[in-house]
């Protein structure tokens, strides 16, 4: 006893520091604040999201290859639906003839003319960011504003300022939402505007300080402000309330010291377990996680922060207004729950074990994706209908770019034709296919055959070859068969332009303009698919990007690759990031899920100093988890990998404070009262802040669902709203009978050690001198010294506590000499 009063001046110190000098604390926010407005508009937002994957992943490997060694020009699929094949070719020939436009692949094959729609596969000059690029996409829509038509590229598409958009008009009805439910659970209606500016203030230093990580992920910086409202109003919450019931009995001051020493404990207590279960996240493979994980900690760290050390100032700044705008508790009275949890305190644990197997079985079979084109969204953007709607009238097309060592054309020749004998493969290019007349770029030419391919003199053509070979030191063939010499089309074509260009060599207006043509498009084809030292092949394949058969097939591909080319090659695609990251699933949902459990359990293992207890949270908490998942597998409805590990790490560590604020109100009720009266008194205590926290959290999952077009983004909201309302339902309906018929094992676990005790009836004049716990004329559980007339029953402390009988003579000098004190 004498340590916890020790702790309880400790706290009580630190809390009468913070409200003196609390305009000093203002200046502090003020200046951090400004800082952190500053820095906003700096933070670094990272759209790309496989620089995420493992750095010895293959479609990391592969990715920073091909940024080396290749350029990547702008694309998209175009769609116009509803019009003739005329039409069709008018509308290619405009496109073309558009600035900034390389190319436009278009025939009267099905691949791009079905049921009156055309797909028309454009490929600008400049990459996806390029202003040329842009600026070209920008005239093609202007161009068929007139007609139905789907645009399916990432040129001039900002998907970070998209989602940007999206979560602002959700934070808005989220903030709406959340003051009506702060009107219907608050005991004055001026806390309100305490609780919205400690949040403001703590919104703003998470995202300034952003800036001093570096670089966040769009995803991350999208949704962690309306996480860290959900996650983090009720510390506010807590601080408030304890506030309003001193406020009843104390002075402003003295109120605001009292409910600031008596809940940082309780609120530091609650957002450790949030904290711990986020930090499990950060131990993922997939880095996305680490990202998530640190930001949304700094995010409970900041609203942390604004509630410990800004909000004591603004409940004595705005004192007056609380104490005038008071109101009626809201909040109706819950008895039935607990009635109905000591009549079924036996039956309800017997179900709920069967229930926890099956959900159990059924979360471990639900559909995972791992890619984001596949998975349905409530709402949708413009880019994802065109994607749907290109899908259902053309198919999907699944690319992977193939990258080998370069140097060997015929071996990349070879290996182009051994690809396109393969099983599902639709279309392969490489700069050993691509056609220049009837001809293709590795085939080797003699003089003549060149002459006749660029219209050029066969003489000037030999004096060429003549001068290929002299500068190639090739002198053999300067004397030898040199009719006879062949070099490859690409390398005599590209060192016939150089000549040109050096005036070396004059050629007609007609041949040179058909140089130039050809120069354009091998120039074109050389920075896609030719590097200093790697070579890229394109192979289309007529299977999912995202699927169990498509993953399986993979290795064939590099099975044929191999027989080439024994080292240094990469595959590169969206099928073969998907196979990344479901690799890396495989060990990350083991490991957020072990680490997850043990750090919240080691966390309840101190807080209630019980062995037995934490396990009986940690499974009710489990088992909402498990019904979650187990109602998206019975919806056969795949959900995103990343959505699941970040639901599941944030289910544990937000609600499980549910189930706390019951158990420890129980633990402490029980004390003076039957566990039956306890459970009630618990429960009816602790459901307004649940139904705060938990309203607030479900419902902004639920729009997050509801309103975001990101697929990763819109499944975290459904399945943490879902999952929300499940955890409130068992913490409710579950866990005060597990309570109950647990009791037994929470007292046999306890870390305390046990002293010897015995039941004493006493009456009459009685002094006590040590901790006694009992009815002295009503309850008492303290330790006392002095006198007492009455009547006692109550369990004595037999090592620390004397008890001795005193005459009326005593007693009366005693009381006598108390009062002229007094």
């Amino acid at each position: 006893m004498e340590n916890k009063s020790q702790d309880n001046n400790i706290m009580k110190k630190i809390s009468t520091f913070i409200v003196d000098k609390r305009q000093g604390f203002f200046l502090l926010f003020i200046v951090a604040i400004i800082y952190c407005i500053i820095s906003i508009p700096k933070v670094s937002i990272n759209n790309d999201i496989t620089t995420y994957l493992p750095a010895n992943s293959e479609t990391r490997l592969g990715l920073n290859v091909m940024h080396k060694e290749f350029t990547t020009f702008g694309t998209a699929s175009v769609m116009v639906a509803n019009i003739s094949y005329d039409q069709a070719e008018e509308i290619s020939k405009k496109i073309k003839e558009i600035k900034g436009v390389s190319s436009v692949d278009f025939d009267n094959s099905s691949k791009h003319f079905k049921s009156a729609s055309a797909l028309f596969d454009i490929t600008f000059d400049g990459q996806e960011k390029d202003k040329v690029s842009i600026d070209a996409m920008s005239e093609i829509r202007k161009m068929l504003s007139g007609y139905d038509f789907y645009v399916s590229s990432t040129v001039g598409v900002d998907n970070a300022k998209i989602l940007a958009k999206e979560m602002t008009s959700i934070l808005v009805i989220a903030v709406i939402i959340i003051l009506g439910v702060l009107l219907f659970t608050s005991k004055t209606y001026m806390e309100i505007p305490v609780l919205i500016i400690v949040f403001a203030v703590a919104a703003v230093l998470n995202m300034g300080t952003n800036y001093l990580l570096g670089t966040i992920s769009f995803i991350t910086n999208a949704i962690a402000i309306v996480l860290q409202l959900a996650l983090a109003i009720d510390y506010a919450v807590v601080l408030c309330h304890r506030y309003t019931e001193e406020r009843e009995i104390k002075e402003p001051r003295e109120a605001t010291i009292a409910a600031l020493s008596k809940g940082a404990i309780e609120i530091g207590s609650s957002s450790l377990t949030a904290i711990v279960s986020l930090a499990a996240l950060m131990f993922m493979q997939f880095r996305l996680g680490y990202d998530m994980g640190i930001v949304m900690i700094k995010a409970i760290a900041c609203s942390l922060v604004s509630v410990l050390l800004l909000m004591p100032g603004l409940l004595m700044l705005f004192h007056k207004g609380i104490d005038k705008t008071g109101h009626r508790n809201f909040v109706p009275a819950i008895d039935f729950i607990g009635k109905l949890a000591n009549k079924t305190r036996y039956v309800v644990p017997l179900l709920f074990i069967p229930l926890l197997i099956t959900t159990f079985y059924l979360s471990r079979q639900t559909e995972f994706a791992f890619g984001q084109k596949d998975i349905p969204t409530i709402r949708q953007n413009e880019t994802q209908i065109a994607d749907q709607k290109i899908k259902e009238t053309f198919g999907q097309p699944n690319i992977l770019a193939v990258v080998v060592p370069s140097g060997n054309y015929e071996k990349e020749g070879e290996l182009l034709k051994a690809l396109s004998k393969i099983k599902h493969v639709t279309a392969v290019t490489g700069l050993g296919n691509i056609k220049v007349g009837d001809y293709v770029l590795t085939d080797k030419m003699t003089p003549r055959m060149f002459a006749e391919l660029t219209n050029m003199d066969i003489n000037d053509t030999r004096l060429l070859y003549a001068a290929y070979s002299l500068e190639h030191e090739e002198y053999g063939y300067l004397v030898n068969e040199f009719n006879n010499r062949s070099v490859t089309l690409y390398e005599m074509f590209m060192y016939a332009y150089q000549k040109v260009q050096e005036g070396y060599v004059t050629l007609p207006s007609d041949t040179r303009e058909n140089l130039d043509e050809i120069h354009k498009q091998l120039v074109m084809a050389t920075k896609q698919l030719q590097g200093k030292n790697y070579s890229r092949m394109v192979i289309k394949l007529d299977l999912p990007e995202d699927s169990k058969e498509t993953f399986e097939y993979l290795p064939t591909v590099r099975k044929v690759v191999s027989e080439f080319y024994k080292e240094n090659t990469f595959l590169v695609g969206e099928s073969i990031n998907n196979h990344d990251l479901a690799t890396s699933f495989e060990v990350d949902d083991i490991v957020i899920s072990v680490l997850t459990l043990l750090f919240v359990v080691f966390v309840l293992l101190f807080t209630f100093k019980s062995a037995g207890l934490p396990i009986l949270l940690v499974t009710t908490i489990q088992g909402s988890i498990w019904i979650n998942f187990a109602i998206q597998a019975l919806s056969h409805n795949r959900v995103h990998f990343i959505s699941y590990l970040i639901v599941s790490a944030i289910q544990m560590g937000a609600t499980i404070n549910y189930a706390i604020f019951i158990t420890n109100r129980y633990l402490v009720a029980k004390k003076h009262m039957s566990i039956s009266e306890a459970i009630n008194e618990a429960v009816n205590g602790a459901f307004p802040t649940i139904m705060t926290s938990g309203s607030i959290l479900s419902s902004t999952g639920i729009l997050i669902g509801l309103l975001s077009s990101d697929p990763v983004i819109s499944a975290i909201g459904s399945c943490l709203g879902r999952g929300t309302i499940i955890s409130i339902f068992l913490v409710l309906f579950v866990l005060p009978q597990i309570l109950l018929l647990g009791d037994i094992i929470i007292e046999k676990t306890r870390f305390t050690l046990q002293v010897d005790t015995y039941q004493k009836v006493q009456s009459g004049n009685v002094r006590l001198d040590g901790h006694i716990r009992g009815y002295v004329s009503g309850m008492i559980n303290a330790n006392i010294k002095g006198d007492l007339k009455g009547k006692i029953d109550a369990v004595i402390d037999s090592q620390n506590t004397s008890i001795e009988h005193i005459d009326e003579t005593e007693s009366t000098a005693q009381e006598e000499k108390n009062q002229d004190e007094t």
